[in-house]
This record gives structure tokens, C-alpha cells and sequence, in this order.
């Protein structure tokens, strides 16, 4: 089902960028959690950071590219998860925790096998019913997750947003006008990281050259598709996009999009007979990517932070964690925490 958001935003907020940048400017508080290291299967590993709140329901983050806990889309969710008294965890991604990971291979919008290891273990620390957020290419991962045949009986909701639902539209709309700033700051984030581990990867017969890197095509053409098992990033794309797997998610789900999101076009969007009946698909004019900064009080000239409060009704609505008090719909406001500062108390536990 495809419906038209009631998201709004300020009449002086309408712009797709303003909304993106200024959502990813203001740090909220950074979020209580501890963090727990998951080994892999494969000799690599993974890092969770769990709330406060405990219970046999449990929200698990996924996050955008390059994303992290400092990401301020993330610590906002978190905390409102955190204030509501539902059980949350964080997931980062390989490499996505502030050191490399062990292997040549990293993370990608269509890898659900380390998410697959992730649910089976908290399923063993106690969790019963599971719902899952992502955010951009984590929404990716999600919807792909759900719609792979079958998807673990425990996960009961979830939600996506901004969703880049076709990857190679997506990749090719970053090259465009103001677009390529994104791509530039997140493309220099992915090169460095390369780098890092260019020693490592020369080991493994990937001889990269990172100058040659200029575009998410360019990346994903020299590392993405060849170290994860794709010979062409095309090949890569078409296998990952999660629009292909909408038709077969039966568990409820909210897809939360924005028309004029930067980082794609419309072309991305479903038509109503690519969805399946579980899948509530709210539209919006405006938002940006991840942004969504609405406006209240008579003009609408009130702004504050829309989307972390919607998430948490859908949970409710879905019968879904403790009953608190509903999620409380925060002004914008500049907090004096430092969004570096280190926010965890860190625990090992081997798996």
C-alpha cells in the first residue's frame, strides 16, 4: 500500500538539502549503551552497542554508508528507543567501528549474511521477537533480508528509510549537481579506509589504484563487486536492490521515502503491484535523505524531529516492546555534547 506521508516540513525548511545536512548537523546527547564484540564465522567481526532498556523484544540498527553510532540519525533513534524503555541494539557494520576489520572484505547494501548472524545471536542472548530499522543502505539490507526466502520466524516489523531501492540509479545520481558533494565526503571516507588496508588487499590480488576512484561506480567497479564476490559492479547492483524483494516481505513493514531525496531519483519508486500486502509505504514530498525535519504550531515555523517518534509509534502500533509513555517530539535544539566523545562502556564476549 502506497500512501501519502503527513510529514511537513517548516515553510523555510522545504529545501531537499537543508533538510539532509541540517538532520546530520545537530548532535543529539550521545546515547547510553555498552558494546559487545560478535566474532564471525569467518575470522572477522562485528560490533553491537545495546541500550538500557532489557526485555525479550528487541529493535536492531542498521546503518547508512559509512555511517556509526556518532551518526546523528542513529544516536537520535537510540535515544528515543532508550527514553520509550524498548530493548535496542546497534548494529556496525565491518569495519564501521572506529578500527579495520581483519579481512580484505568489508560490508555492502546487499549483505545480509553477517545481519543473519547478528539475529541468531541475540536470539541466543534471550531475544524472542526481533524488529528491524535501517536507515539508507541499511534499509537496503533490510528490505533485501526480508524478502530472501525465508527470513528468521523471530523478526516480527520492521521499517526502511530513505532506501536507495535501485542501486544503479542511486550510484549514478550522486554524479549529479549538489549530489556530488555527498559522494565526495562519503567516497574520501570509503578510500581511506582502502588505504588502510591496501597491504592487505594486494595479499589478496586487489591492486587498487584510489586516485582512479572518482565516483560510487568507480568504487564499486574496483572493490565492492570483484572482493565480494560480483565481477562487475552492474552484476552487483542488480542482484542487491532491494525493490526486487518487496513483492515477498510478509512481515509488517514501513518504507518511509522522500520524492525529492538527493541521493536518487523517482525512478526508484515501487508501483503499488511490486509491494506485498504487508508493506505500508509512506510517500512524502519533502525530507530530504534521512532528514525529515517537521514544523509545528500555527506557520508550521517550529521545527523538530520527526521521524525518530514516528518509528516509535509504528513500533507501538505493532504491538511491539515495553508501554512507556509515547516518544515525546524533541525541538531542534544545539546540545553542548561532544559527538566524539566516546559513549560506551566496551565488553568482549566470544562467540
Amino acid at each position: 500500500m502506497i500512501i501519502d506521508s503527513d510529514f511537513s516540513p517548516p515553510p523555510w525548511l522545504e529545501n531537499p538539502h537543508a533538510q539532509t545536512l541540517l538532520a546530520n548537523l545537530i548532535h543529539p546527547p550521545t546515547p547510553q549503551v555498552s558494546r559487545e564484540i560478535l566474532e564471525l564465522d569467518d575470522g572477522d567481526e562485528l560490533e553491537l552497542a545495546h541500550g538500557t532498556a532489557q526485555g525479550s523484544d528487541r529493535v536492531l540498527i542498521l546503518h547508512g554508508l559509512e555511517g556509526s553510532l556518532r551518526s546523528p540519525y542513529a544516536a537520535r533513534i537510540v535515544n528515543a528507543l532508550n527514553a520509550a524503555g524498548i530493548p535496542v541494539s546497534f548494529l556496525f557494520y565491518r569495519g564501521c567501528n572506529g578500527r579495520p576489520n581483519r579481512l580484505a572484505r568489508s560490508y555492502h547494501s546487499g549483505e545480509t549474511g553477517d545481519l543473519r548472524q547478528v539475529i541468531a545471536h541475540l536470539k541466543r542472548q534471550g531475544a524472542k521477537r526481533l524488529a528491524l530499522i535501517g536507515y539508507s543502505l541499511g534499509g537496503n539490507v533490510t528490505l533485501k533480508y526480508l524478502g530472501e526466502a525465508p527470513p528468521d520466524t523471530a523478526i516480527h516489523c520492521a521499517a526502511a528509510v530513505s532506501t536507495p531501492l535501485l542501486l544503479d540509479i542511486c550510484a549514478r545520481r550522486m554524479q549529479q549537481g549538489f549530489s556530488r558533494i555527498y559522494q565526495k565526503e562519503l567516497l574520501a571516507r570509503l578510500k581511506r579506509k582502502l588505504a588502510a588496508k591496501r597491504q592487505l588487499l594486494r595479499q589478496q590480488g586487489f591492486d587498487i589504484e584510489l586516485a582512479a576512484l572518482r565516483s560510487f561506480v568507480d568504487f564499486d567497479d574496483a572493490y565492492t563487486a570483484p572482493v565480494h564476490g560480483f565481477d562487475k559492479a552492474e552484476r552487483y547492483y542488480r542482484i542487491c536492490s532491494a525493490r526486487q524483494y518487496l513483492h515477498a516481505i510478509d512481515r509488517p513493514t514501513l518504507i518511509l521515502q522522500a520524492r525529492d531525496d538527493p541521493f536518487m531519483t523517482p525512478a526508484v519508486l515501487p508501483a503499488e503491484d511490486e509491494l506485498s500486502p504487508a508493506i505500508r509505504f509512506e510517500l512524502a514530498d519533502r525530507g530530504g535523505h534521512v532528514g525529515f525535519i517537521g514544523g509545528r504550531g500555527p506557520l508550521r515555523l517550529r521545527p523538530y524531529f520527526w521521524l525518530e517518534p514516528k518509528l516509535v509509534d509504528w513500533l507501538r502500533e505493532q504491538n511491539f516492546g515495553q508501554r512507556t509513555d509515547s516518544c515525546r517530539k524533541p525541538e531542534i535544539t544545539a546540545y553542548s555534547s561532544n559527538p566524539l566523545q566516546d559513549e560506551t562502556n566496551t565488553t568482549r564476549r566470544m562467540t
